[in-house]
């Protein structure tokens, strides 16, 4: 498995978001030379704010660049649900606690998108095993007893060992994997803006992830960059489909969704100039997600809907699975991927699965909004932490 020149063949990483460059710095970490193939004309990430568990900070423990995405994170101090009708506080869960952190051993953390993805690139920029390309959409492969061969969109084929598709929810490496068509549509239509500190009226603006949750709707901000910019995402059922993530948002629909909301919502979104839209999309849960010698990681794997806040954070858990794996049988690739898949397809199908039921529960609507309520209303901190022990607890 060498090249002409002698050198082994390199692991072919197709796409560099979060997942790509996270899943490239964890096997240059493991000693694996890595060559990441990234469509776009530069490595760089559109969106705004996420949110970071106690899980995904193991991860960047294990990773070695905690420290990194630390400098770059707000820490709310708690987060909390407010029914978008009435104004009543649903609950309330302390996050900067010391019965938070008895319980995980970890921070809550919101980052922008291109904070983190900074981490990771500058992580593959350090190394000299990762090679980090630009302009290069791979289109198909194919595979044989001794690698893979990527063609690019250009007619360009490339050489590896094996690929990983870290290629996003439209997956091409997927298509071909499992071929399970396009992703399903949600129904649900996420707008999402990010004021400066200066444009949020200062009786609204809050440390905390605040969640309102209203009929078929809700809204949620919190800061991001040390306070000094501002995240708000808006949800509502739609039956637009737009494919991608980054398209300009008609505010017309958002308020006829909106209509008849909390003061504080509406004024909040009154504060908005320029939206951008996602539709939610996700598929169902997969058993296998490798072909002998590919495999695919984040999205491209797992795709899910945002109710969890744990896309990203299972890509980077991806990350350090499958380096592990590959660490464990560095010469034999397709029991690798296979052992990565084995023990990755549960968690991640709970999340997605678990994504759908919190999005229900956040739009519930007339008595189902009612006995939400009422559950989450005399929870205790740590029956709140309780809940959240399948997803941040030690994995």
């Amino acid at each position: 498995m060498a090249n002409s020149n002698g050198q082994a063949l390199p692991i072919l990483i197709a796409g560099g978001g979060i997942g790509g460059l996270a899943a490239a710095h964890a096997l240059a970490q493991k000693g694996f030379a890595v060559r990441v193939l990234e469509q776009a004309p530069e490595f760089r990430e559109i969106g705004a704010g996420i949110q970071l568990g106690p899980n995904v900070f193991r991860a960047f423990e294990t990773l070695g660049v905690k420290e990194a995405i630390l400098a770059d994170v707000h820490r709310p101090p708690a987060m909390e649900m407010r029914c978008a009708l009435s104004g009543e506080r649903v609950t309330r869960i302390p996050l900067e606690d010391a019965r938070f952190y008895a319980k995980f051993g970890q921070p809550y953390a919101v980052i922008h998108r291109h904070d983190i993805h900074g981490v990771f690139l500058r992580a593959c920029q350090g190394s000299s095993l990762v090679t980090l390309e630009n302009n290069r959409a791979v289109q198909d492969f194919d595979q044989d007893d001794d690698g893979v061969t990527v063609t690019l969109q250009s007619g360009e084929r490339i050489r590896g060992r094996g690929l990983i598709g870290c290629d996003g929810m439209w997956s091409k490496v997927r298509d071909k994997v499992v071929g399970d068509g396009k992703p399903l549509v949600s129904g649900h239509i996420a707008y999402r803006a990010v004021l400066r500190h200066h444009e949020v009226p200062k009786d609204l603006w809050s440390p905390d992830v605040i969640l309102w949750a209203g009929p078929r709707t809700h809204l949620v901000h919190y800061p991001l960059r040390r306070g000094e910019i501002y995240n708000l995402v808006a949800v509502f059922h739609s039956k637009r489909y737009v494919e991608g993530w980054n398209a300009e948002a008609d505010a017309e629909e958002l308020w006829a969704h909106f209509k008849g909301q909390r003061p504080e919502v509406l004024r909040m979104l009154e504060r908005i100039e320029t939206w951008r839209m996602w539709v939610l999309c996700d598929r169902e849960p997969v058993k296998d997600w490798s072909q002998g010698r590919v495999t695919l990681l984040g999205d491209a794997a797992h795709p899910m809907l945002q109710y969890l806040a744990q896309g990203a954070c299972m890509a980077i858990e991806d990350a350090v699975g499958l380096a592990d794996q590959i660490g464990e049988q560095p010469r034999d690739l397709p029991a690798a991927f296979r052992a990565y898949v084995q023990q990755r397809y549960l968690r991640t199908a709970q999340v997605q699965i678990m994504a759908r039921v919190y999005g229900d529960f956040y739009h519930a609507r007339g008595p189902a909004a009612e006995l939400r309520n009422q559950l989450l209303g005399p929870r205790t901190p740590e029956q709140s932490y309780d809940g959240m022990d399948w997803l941040y607890g030690q994995t």
